[in-house]
């Protein structure tokens, strides 16, 4: 396999894995299960929304509002999957 292409794969399943715990990490904080206020979880939730709000920001702007229920992380990680196929296709002309 082309270095490259292990490169950007890993990447890509590396900030998949990060908007999913994103998510998860917010539903602790919805759910009252981890405490907000403690620095250490704190941190991570800054860090967290610091690498996926960039991405995830302009696709919460464009869909509708949908009650409370942000579908944003789940359009982000299929358009990321998508993107890995592509790579892997223009790199290798093969599928996935």
């Amino acid at each position: 396999m082309n270095p490259f292409l292990w490169l950007i794969i890993t990447i890509i399943n590396i900030y998949i894995w990060i908007i999913i715990a994103g998510a998860i990490l917010s539903w602790l904080f919805a759910f009252n299960i981890v405490n907000p206020r403690n620095s250490f979880v704190r941190q991570i939730a800054y860090s967290i929304d610091a690498l996926t709000e960039p991405v995830l920001g302009p696709v919460r702007r464009l869909l509708p509002s949908l009650g409370g229920i942000d579908i944003s992380p789940l359009i982000v990680i299929v358009g990321l999957l998508f993107l890995e196929r592509l790579v892997v296709y223009i790199f290798t002309g093969a599928s996935y």
